[in-house]
């Protein structure tokens, strides 16, 4: 038992658990509250941590909120929407910000007492809000200000109550640990009393209890997500009460059923690959609604697991079924009581919602994120190569092959908004007829893309992305013209999941993970999607989209600046492809885009 302890209010904030974890990383035990929590919950606790929230506080609607905190001897610090909570309840004003923040911003630090020991002057921190305080509650004062944030960071001394309008939480706050960690020790006074080292033998023993003698079915992607899953398994059942099988959805990278199926050998595992392309196709072939297709395919998944489980002819009331689930993919399809949804994924179709409820699977892994899942791996003894992996999704090229009716997406007068404020960068836009997903502010969006004419700065690129994304609301993602140099034409093509589009897909992947492993950029980079969108340019062929990414959790996450000589390499191969006539390249950090594209 550990006495010293945070509690982190979960708003519905797409880093809420992220912030508990950050905690534990530091030694000391977190654990999640709701918003609608008393006193006595809160007595227990040496300081409480506000969550974001994909609401708004200047909407009429605003979660249920019991004050009784702020009635409390007890330390609290605001993230995002906890920030502008604080202000709310103790006499300042919120307000819509004039001009939103999405990305990096570069605050000046005016106080360094407190949760600021320490820091530098300057400091990068991640935004990620459209609202904002206007002004202070009796008692606060201003410790942190950015360009386009007044009130970036703000801090009542007396009553150890402190406000940040950016996520300290994420990677990309450069000194965001540090200022948790001050939080904790320095404010909240708590001891190290509380270690990851007892996660791998709580679970065993978790596992084993919720299985008994029960069978185990584990549908295997090859991924480090199941790969880590099936190792825990194995530690924890006898072999033959596990039983996993990988299915072959037509959907996947170039030769990846043998390889994963002479990976796992190598491991003392047999794993058995079940060929459904023909399923899997004949059902997506006319869909283009993105969240419509996921859902399909983790349907379809479900379909061909239920027919492998009658050809073994067990009794279905002695198995259950495992999936490598992590968190992302939990609160990304709006797992948690106030999450938005982002995306549905496959593991969280309302089938599989259904069986969950019912006890039916299990997931050993739901609380971790990629990072913890790769040092999980270490600890389980998988070969390296496993735990560097590149992320792959479960529904494959599917997400990653967008699919269009033909209707023409319009969008004149915002492009030409877009070429006014860019006037003197050196860069000319172009409204491109295609929506992705996105997330800004902890909510989902379904915007369009912009494209970028002009030489590659990524410097200069970098900051035009930021600013866009947050001057223009109607944008979520911009990205960079790599080839043709000018777009003078563009039409938005009738185009659904084919073979012909499925082999284009796998072969302009394979270009991009060649390249990748050629130029020792595999470590450099966390994830590398490729994306064939159905935008013609200049009257011929499709379009790809290059997505190469640095992250650590996947929750947020920065384009890479992928050398110049590497990519150069990549866009010569794949314009080699048949049909297609044009590579971009995705130069939006996450948020405001996802990583994904659907």
């Amino acid at each position: 038992m550990v006495s010293d302890k945070i509690a982190v209010v979960d708003f519905g904030g797409q880093y809420a658990h992220l912030l508990a974890r950050r905690v534990r990383e530091l030694g000391v035990f977190s654990e999640i509250l709701q918003p609608n929590a008393s006193k006595k919950d809160y007595s227990d606790f040496k300081g409480v941590i506000l969550s974001g929230s994909p609401y708004s506080i200047c909407d009429l609607h605003v979660l249920k909120w019991k004050n009784d905190l702020f009635k409390m001897n007890i330390p609290v610090l605001g993230i995002c929407y906890g920030h502008q909570l604080i202000m709310r309840e103790n006499g300042g004003e919120i307000r819509r910000a004039p001009s939103t923040e999405f990305g990096s911003a570069k605050m000046h630090v005016l106080n360094k007492k407190g949760v600021f020991k320490g820091l530098k002057g300057k400091s990068v921190v991640w935004m990620s809000h459209n609202d904002e305080v206007s002004s202070l509650a009796p008692g606060f004062e201003v410790i942190g200000k950015t360009a386009d944030c007044k009130y970036a960071a703000i801090a009542n001394f007396e009553k150890k109550w402190f406000g940040f309008q950016f996520h300290p939480e994420v990677t990309h706050s450069e000194e965001g640990q540090k200022m948790l960690k001050n939080f904790v020790f320095n404010v909240c006074q708590c001891k190290k009393e509380w270690s990851l080292k007892d996660f791998k033998k709580q679970k065993i023993r978790e596992i084993r209890k919720k299985v008994g003698k029960k069978n185990v079915f584990l549908l295997a992607s090859g991924g480090i997500d199941s790969t880590v899953c099936l190792a825990l398994l194995l530690k924890s059942l006898p072999k033959k009460q596990i039983h996993a099988f990988f299915i072959d959805t037509g959907l996947m990278r170039q030769n990846e059923p043998k390889l994963i199926q002479k990976s796992f050998e190598k491991m003392g595992f047999k794993l058995k690959i079940v060929k459904a392309g023909e399923e899997f196709l004949s059902k997506l072939r006319n869909v283009s609604d993105p969240e419509q297709k996921r859902k399909i395919i983790g349907k379809i998944f479900l379909e061909v697991k239920d027919k492998e489980l009658e050809k073994l002819k067990v009794n279905t009331k002695n198995w259950i079924l495992a999936q490598g689930t992590i968190y992302p993919d939990t609160i990304e399809s709006a797992g948690t009581k106030h999450a938005d949804k982002i995306k549905t994924h496959h593991n969280r179709i309302e089938e599989i919602l259904k069986e969950l409820k019912k006890g039916k699977i299990i997931e050993p892994i739901e609380e971790l994120y990629k990072d913890e899942v790769r040092f999980l791996g270490k600890e389980l003894g998988l070969p390296k190569k496993f735990i560097e992996r590149h992320p792959f999704p479960g529904p494959g090229l599917g997400v990653r092959i967008l699919c269009s009716n033909g209707k023409q997406i319009q969008g004149k007068k915002l492009e030409q908004k877009i070429n006014n404020f860019l006037k003197k960068t050196g860069y000319k836009a172009k409204i491109l007829p295609v929506k992705s997903v996105g997330v800004q502010g902890d909510l989902r969006t379904y915007k369009k893309a912009v494209a970028l004419e002009g030489k590659i700065d990524f410097q200069k690129i970098e900051k035009l992305s930021t600013q866009i994304t947050n001057r223009f609301r109607e944008i979520n993602r911009v990205v960079l013209l790599l080839s043709p140099q000018k777009i003078k034409k563009l039409k938005m093509l009738k185009a659904f999941l084919t073979d012909d589009r499925i082999k284009m897909a796998r072969e302009a992947d394979a270009v991009s993970m060649n390249v990748v492993k050629k130029n020792s950029l595999l470590k450099k980079t966390w994830q590398f999607p490729t994306v064939l969108i159905p935008v013609q340019v200049n009257g011929f062929g499709e379009s790809i989209v290059l997505r190469p990414i640095e992250s650590l959790e996947a929750m947020t996450a920065k384009f890479y600046k992928m050398p110049k000589k590497a990519l150069k390499e990549n866009v010569k191969g794949i314009l080699k492809i048949p049909r297609i006539g044009t590579v971009f390249m995705d130069v939006t950090h996450k948020p405001p885009a996802t990583i994904e594209w659907e």
